[in-house]
C-alpha cells in the first residue's frame, strides 16, 4: 500500500514586521511545517506502523529551502519525499489553488498512491480547498475534514468521521483509492527523534519540474492577481499598563472613573 501525503512550508511573520513591495520583507519570517499537515504525516505514519508493506511518500512544492520542512515529514517516519519546483515558478507571483491541484494531480498519476492525505487548509492562505480539488481532478473519491479514521486497506475501504457545518459530525465510508483531508486533534503527532533525524538526512527528497510531470509552464496560470499588500488598520487603541500589580491596577481605575464605570 502507498500512502501520498503533501506537506506545505509556512511562514510565521514575528509581531513586528515590515511590508516589502507584494510581501513581507524576509528578514520578519520564519518557515515551518503547515500544522494541519503535521497531523497527516502523524496519521500516515501511524497507519504504516500498524500495516505491512506500507510506503509513505510525501510531497511539497517549494523551493530548495524547503527541503528542511520536508525532512522533518522524513524524520517522524516517511519514507522519501518529493519536491516540485523548477526555475519557471520563480516568475510565479501567486501558486492558487488550480495551480497547486495540476502539480499535485501531476504527482499523483506517477505515483498511483492507495490514499493520499492532506491538511485541511493551510496556515498562511487558508484556503482549504486544494485536497478536495485534486481527488476532483484525479477521480478519488475524498472526505474533507477527517477527524478519526479506521482504515480497511483489505476491504478498500476507509471508514471515516468527519466534521460538517453547525458541529455536526458524519460516519461514511470511502472506497479507496481517495483523498482525505485531516483534521488537527485526529491525532498527537510526534517530535522527531534524533534517531529520525539523522536517519532523514539519508533518505532520497527528489526533485522534480514541469517536464518530470509532463507540464509545462501554462500549468502554473492563474486568474488571481496580487495587486497590494497593506497592514490592516486597527480598528480602537489599545492601553498597556506598565508596573507592578497595584501600579496598573491605580491606572485601570483611574481609567473606568474617567469612562463613568460603577458611577451612581
Amino acid at each position: 500500500m502507498k500512502i501520498l501525503v503533501t506537506v506545505k512550508e509556512v511562514a510565521e511573520v514575528e509581531d513586528d514586521f515590515e511590508i516589502d513591495g507584494l510581501g513581507i520583507d524576509e528578514a520578519y519570517l520564519e518557515y515551518d511545517l503547515n500544522e494541519w499537515d503535521d497531523y497527516a504525516v502523524e496519521e500516515a505514519v501511524q497507519i504504516a506502523e500498524a500495516g505491512d508493506d506500507v510506503e509513505v511518500v510525501s510531497v511539497t512544492i517549494g523551493p530548495e529551502r524547503s527541503e528542511e520542512t520536508i525532512r522533518m515529514a522524513l524524520a517522524k517516519g516517511a519514507d522519501r519525499a518529493i519536491r516540485v519546483w523548477d526555475d519557471a515558478f520563480e516568475d510565479v507571483q501567486l501558486l492558487d489553488v488550480a495551480a497547486k491541484t495540476r502539480l499535485l494531480a501531476a504527482v499523483v498519476e506517477q505515483e498511483q498512491p492507495d490514499l493520499v492525505l492532506t491538511g485541511v487548509q493551510a496556515a498562511d492562505d487558508g484556503f482549504g480547498a486544494t485536497g478536495v480539488s485534486v481527488a476532483d481532478e484525479v477521480g478519488f473519491e475524498w472526505a474533507a475534514v477527517v477527524n478519526e479514521l479506521d482504515l480497511d486497506a483489505e476491504g478498500g475501504v476507509a471508514n471515516v468521521r468527519r466534521e460538517l457545518e453547525g458541529g455536526v459530525e458524519e460516519l461514511t465510508e470511502v472506497d479507496l483509492p481517495a483523498v482525505l483531508t485531516i483534521q488537527t486533534g485526529i491525532n498527537d503527532p510526534r517530535y522527531a527523534s534524533l534517531r529520525g533525524i539523522r536517519q532523514a538526512q539519508r533518505k532520497e527528497i527528489a526533485p522534480m519540474g514541469l517536464d518530470d510531470l509532463g507540464l509545462d509552464a501554462s500549468a502554473l496560470d492563474s486568474p488571481i492577481e496580487l495587486t497590494g499588500m497593506r497592514e490592516p488598520e486597527s480598528e480602537s487603541d489599545a492601553t498597556i499598563f506598565e508596573g507592578d500589580a497595584g501600579e496598573t491596577a491605580a491606572q485601570l481605575a483611574e481609567v473606568l472613573r474617567e469612562k463613568g464605570v460603577g458611577a451612581q
